[in-house]
């Protein structure tokens, strides 16, 4: 991998005909984003947008922003965690960021995260605290966020377990060491929650890091996937929810640690 492809921040991008035309706000939030331009360790960093269509269809190619730094690609239709980790194979960098295409970043969100991983080896990921974006253009926040700085390992799963399956951090925030999100085989192959089964896959063998100040404006629209009635069918979500567990226990069972040789790793 070569230098300025290592100095790469991948973002990806699941995205449907009824989101599609949000792609155009996205992209404004990823184009305000500033990131490290010195020359120390081979120059600057740069971002990458890869969209994925969960599916092939005219629909969304029309919303795609014409620029050398996004590309586009479609695929037999398999749900977001499908599309995300299948985007992995178009482009290379160190670190991958999650960005719905309903979903905007605030200024120097990817500074931020960048930031904490590069200064500690030691960390996995990071989330930030997110806001809700309602139709009417106003946000509103909510509370139980957690500390900000490091988050042990376990513990989103632990107050995941104790609150009804909801983590007190949100993975539509997820930045990510590319290495480690391959190593977990990328997005979980579920119908829904195959972001959260991830963050708590990631949690089970790597410490991660919040950050208080705001990262992402949370799309509030009809639309959405978690807004329909599939979504919260009480047999399908018990379903997913034992096998998020599951997974996560059992990684967390097996002992490995990332980075390797820090708390008992292997």
């Amino acid at each position: 991998m070569s230098a300025v492809v290592s100095r790469r921040v991948i973002i990806v991008t699941a995205v449907h005909a009824p989101s599609a035309p949000f792609l155009a706000e996205a992209y404004k939030s990823l184009c305000a984003q500033e990131l490290p331009t010195g020359e120390e360790r081979g120059g600057g960093w740069e971002w990458h947008w890869v969209i994925q269509e969960d599916g092939r269809t005219d629909s969304v190619a029309p919303h795609v922003p014409d620029d050398d730094r996004v590309t586009f690609r479609q695929g037999r239709p398999g749900g977001p965690g499908v599309a995300r980790t299948i985007a992995l194979a178009h482009v290379e960098g160190e670190y991958v960021k999650v960005l719905d295409a309903d979903d905007q970043l605030t200024p120097g969100a990817l500074a931020r995260d960048l930031a904490v991983l590069e200064g500690d080896p030691g960390i996995g990921w990071t989330t930030s605290r997110v806001l809700d974006l309602l139709p009417d253009g106003s946000t509103v926040g909510f509370p139980g966020d957690p500390d900000h700085g490091p988050i042990e390992r376990g513990a989103v799963l632990d107050h995941w377990s104790a609150n009804d399956f909801r983590a007190q951090v949100h993975p539509a925030t997820l930045f990510v060491r590319r290495d480690l999100l391959l190593a977990l085989g990328g997005w979980m192959a579920l119908p829904a929650s195959e972001d959260t089964g991830l963050l708590l896959a990631l949690n089970a063998v790597s410490r991660g890091w919040f950050s208080e100040e705001v990262g992402l404006l949370y799309r509030k629209w009809d639309g959405q996937a978690t807004g329909q009635a599939a979504h919260v069918d009480t047999a399908e979500r018990n379903a997913r929810m034992a096998v998020v567990e599951a997974r996560a226990r059992a990684l967390a069972g097996l002992g490995w640690r990332c980075p390797a040789g820090r708390g008992g790793g292997v």
